[in-house]
């Protein structure tokens, strides 16, 4: 006898959709979290989904169509794409969200003039639409359980499209940022966390918080339970269905990462609950393994005093920082080595260029170098202009000086900033062609106008230096699955009952992160297919 039909393992966005899906197809379904709070990398996220041809774009008006988006995809391609899975994404993205907004598990909007990342490439959106943000929730409505989201201490009562991170001014009214604070208002991955926990809740999908699966349970060739432990305490769980994983990643497991991740890639942005505990289960079902190489890459700010609730040190993704003006990056030789403002997944390749000769990473440590001028106008990390500054920020009243508290060379520095400086005055960069793209003007200061918008002259004392870590989103790279979340074994053949979404899995778009919200899009998809093959009990 089984104690259900189906076994949700993780409640994240992944988690939490399938979940649903199992349940509105009619299965009972258990939702097993191994931490003691829910949410996962979601709940700390921007919350941002991208999903081609959606409904909010229809409504809109903005054109977009499925041959669109696979050519979008296919342009990005390395060999990692598989047909039946980009495909499966494309084309049940909407059906999944019109499905989760339906049930309330969702409420969503445009992120206005979001662009894809790569407009070169046909398929493109440069007017955005791709890209969906969250409307506000109060966590009123959840009682206890409000308190039981991942980092649900630290407000987020703004809506990402408020922002500078959506294209926002930042700015709210006072008496309008007091209101939501008093009915427990969020926005950003706090309200999409929410908003699905409530749709849990509603259903009776209760989590079991504090589960850890241990070994996956097989019978004539078929997944059907889990092993686990609680409190010290170990218990089997059997599904009848099948079990399906949505564990995240394994950015916080350091032999995993060494094992896997190619480069330097030591500051995760992501909370240390993804540690790799569903690709365990995975492999020792026998699952055939895809993308394990990749990640989310995003470089880093890790700032001194920030620690997540267990000590580790907390990274954040570093996005508008180093895109508007009077800032540079440069490397271990004092050198620029990338366009500064392009978007933060792909820069993972200058922060990977090896160098052969020195058998080094040349990039390595890299520094977010600004001035006087920036330092008055952007915050940096959660540092506003008129903040104190803190320890991990290096001042200085003159570049050489700069250059010597942080161990590069001084009259290389000077050299290099001189240099960016008489281009930045001429409104070009013909090194690395910063502010030529509409993703580059996208998170510059839109107060400027042209190439103004994120270059400017550094140039006035006092400078001043961050460290630039390489980090990550979370991992996309586990079992390879097929165009119906099913895991795949060695043989190229389902495992029958076993299904996967979000980071845990080989992402249905390969290592392309297409837009904003790359991630939460392929893991809201596969979340909900996942959810309603194992309802089904697909085992073909």
């Amino acid at each position: 006898m089984s104690d259900c039909d189906i076994i949700v393992l993780g409640s994240g966005a992944a988690g939490m959709t399938a979940a649903l899906a199992a349940h509105e197809a009619g299965a009972h379904v258990r939702l097993i979290e191994r931490f003691d709070r829910v949410g996962g990398t979601s709940a700390v996220s921007g919350g941002v989904i991208w999903v081609a041809d959606n409904p909010r774009m229809r409504a809109a008006g903005l054109a977009d169509s499925r041959e669109e988006a696979l050519d979008y995809f296919r342009a990005l391609d390395h060999g990692d794409l598989r047909d039946d899975v980009i495909e499966a994404f494309v084309d049940t993205g909407p059906e999944a969200l019109a499905f989760l907004e339906g049930i309330g598990a969702l409420k969503v909007a445009l992120l206005a003039g979001y662009p894809d990342y790569y407009l070169d490439r046909p398929g493109a959106k440069p007017e955005g639409g791709r890209a969906l943000d969250h409307d506000l929730y109060s966590l009123d409505e959840l009682g206890d359980w409000a308190g039981r989201i991942f980092a649900i201490e630290e407000p987020k009562p703004m809506m990402l499209r408020e922002t500078p991170l959506g294209g926002g001014s930042g700015v709210v009214a006072p008496e309008e940022i007091g209101r939501r604070m008093a009915h427990n208002e969020r926005g950003f991955g706090q309200a999409m966390v929410a908003r699905l926990l409530k749709a849990c809740l509603d259903r009776k999908i209760v989590p079991e918080l504090g589960v850890e699966a241990k070994s996956l349970i097989a019978e004539d060739g078929r997944i059907c339970g889990i092993r686990a432990q609680k409190g010290g305490h170990a218990f089997e769980v059997r599904a009848a269905r099948g079990v399906v994983l949505a564990t995240g990643g394994f950015e916080w497991d350091k032999d995993l990462r060494q094992g896997f991740l190619r480069g330097p890639a030591n500051h995760p942005a992501s909370p240390p609950t993804a540690r790799g505990e569903g690709l365990a289960l995975a492999m020792s079902a026998g699952a055939s393994l895809g993308n394990m190489t990749s990640a989310w890459w995003a470089p880093t700010l890790a700032p001194s005093g920030s620690r997540w609730a267990g000590g580790e040190q907390r990274a954040s993704p570093m996005l508008i920082e180093r895109t508007v003006p009077h800032s540079i990056m440069v490397n271990r030789s004092a050198r620029r080595f990338c366009n500064e403002a392009a978007n933060y997944s792909a820069l993972a390749g200058a922060f990977h260029t090896f160098d052969p000769q020195s058998y080094d990473y040349l990039n390595q440590p890299a520094w977010l170098i600004f001035d006087a001028q920036y330092r008055a106008r952007y915050p940096i990390e959660m540092v506003m202009p008129k903040d104190p500054l803190p320890d991990w920020v290096i001042e200085a009243p003159t570049l050489e000086a700069l250059a010597a508290r942080i161990g590069i060379d001084g009259d290389a520095l000077g050299a290099t900033v001189e240099r960016f400086n008489s281009h930045a005055r001429a409104g070009s960069d013909p090194d690395f062609h910063r502010g030529t793209s509409a993703y580059d003007h996208f998170y510059g200061d839109r107060s400027r106008e042209g190439t103004a918008v994120t270059l400017g002259t550094i140039d006035v004392a006092p400078y001043f230096a961050a460290e630039v870590h390489m980090g990550m989103l979370g991992t996309n790279g586990g079992p390879k699955t097929d165009g119906f979340a099913r895991i795949l074994g060695h043989d190229g053949r389902p495992i029958a009952g076993l299904y996967g979404a979000g980071n845990v899995i080989a992402c249905p778009t390969g290592g392309v992160y297409a837009g904003a919200g790359g991630t939460l899009g392929p893991a809201l998809t596969f979340g909900y297919i996942a959810g309603q093959s194992a309802a089904r009990r697909d085992n073909i």
